[in-house]
């Protein structure tokens, strides 16, 4: 199954770290992220759990709520978790989802038809509060996901999501954006009374 932007992120129900979770009733209101593992006890992932964990305090501000994934067993992930606080100084507050069925991996389209079927991709998912997937990232095996980056396209999408606007590349918050340009000139005059420049009919930026 192939997970296309805008669509209901497939609801399931897994047992984790934090006992049976049923996905969707458990996001509730929230953003959401969900992050997923080839298996326990690799040094990439260790460092992302423990980075994930660090953040707390972003994540909460923005109203997000994490949950990991990997194949193994809750049992396995207990185990692992007292590595990751080890080694990363920082103990693991979200769930983490044990998929040994794959019925999660599946859903979300995290099984590479061509490798080991108990390996999962590395992906990440931003879900929005309506249960809609807004992002989709994937990493390779070798290179450890940046959350800085995740964060900011969680920022963009929070502040798009409310003003007829776009982020421009690099983007960070506090820095100019884009007008949409489905808005007139007349329309973009009252929403934003501030002033704004045009660089073409199609490219105004604004500064909120």
């Amino acid at each position: 199954m192939t997970i296309q932007l805008g669509q209901i992120a497939p609801d399931f129900e897994q047992d984790s770290t934090h006992g049976p979770i049923r996905f969707h009733d458990w996001l509730g209101s929230s953003w959401g992220i969900l992050f997923s593992h080839p298996k326990n006890f690799t040094p990439v992932c260790t460092t992302e759990l423990g980075e994930v964990a660090r953040l707390r305090p972003e994540w909460d501000k923005r109203g997000v709520k994490p949950i990991g994934l990997s194949v193994d067993p809750v049992e396995a992930h207990r185990k692992w978790e007292l590595d990751i606080e080890e080694t990363q100084k920082h103990k693991l507050d979200f769930p983490m989802l044990a998929d040994p069925d794959g019925r999660v991996s599946g859903l979300y389209g995290m099984i590479h038809p061509e490798s080991d079927p108990t390996v999962t991709v590395r992906s990440v998912f931003v879900i929005d509060p309506q249960k809609k997937v807004r992002l989709v990232l994937t990493y390779p095996p070798s290179t450890g996901r940046n959350f800085a980056e995740v964060l900011r396209a969680i920022d963009s999408l929070q502040l798009t999501d409310a003003r007829s606007i776009a982020t421009p590349v690099n983007w960070e918050p506090g820095q100019s954006v884009v007008i949409s340009p489905k808005l007139s000139e007349e329309e973009a005059n009252r929403q934003f009374p501030q002033g704004y420049r045009t660089l073409k009919p199609y490219l105004r930026l604004v500064d909120l």
